[in-house]
């Protein structure tokens, strides 16, 4: 059974950091493209940070670009994304998706809630 388990959401002052975490369960990281999205309230999902594939290529949307990072460890089985400089507007539930290479096979956690605000 595929599990994908995010936390280290919470409150956060704007300007502030936050990391979360991804533990994979079930799948082994180095054949999944991970990424990360999020869902403001009212909004459609949209996706934060990504590894192209199985190595480190990594895409940033622009929102973000220079402020998250997104990292892996796979001996861990997790994926991290490192959150810098929160703004309001970064205010979302944040999952983590994991897509089999080579498929269209995708599994998605159930989320963590991210805030910013003072």
């Amino acid at each position: 059974q595929v599990q994908l388990v995010e936390s280290g959401g919470g409150l956060v002052q704007p300007g502030g950091s936050l990391r979360l975490s991804c533990v994979a369960s079930g799948i082994f990281l180095d054949i999944y493209a991970m990424s990360w999205y999020r869902q403001a309230p009212g909004k459609e999902r949209e996706l934060v940070a990504t590894f192209a594939g199985a190595g480190d290529s990594t895409n940033y949307a622009d929102a973000v670009k220079g402020r998250f990072t997104i990292a892996r460890d796979n001996a861990k089985n997790t994926v991290y994304l490192e959150m810098n400089s929160l703004k309001p507007e970064d205010t979302a539930v944040y999952y983590c998706n994991g897509r089999k290479l080579g498929t269209s096979m995708k599994y998605w956690g159930k989320g963590t809630q991210v805030t910013v605000s003072s």
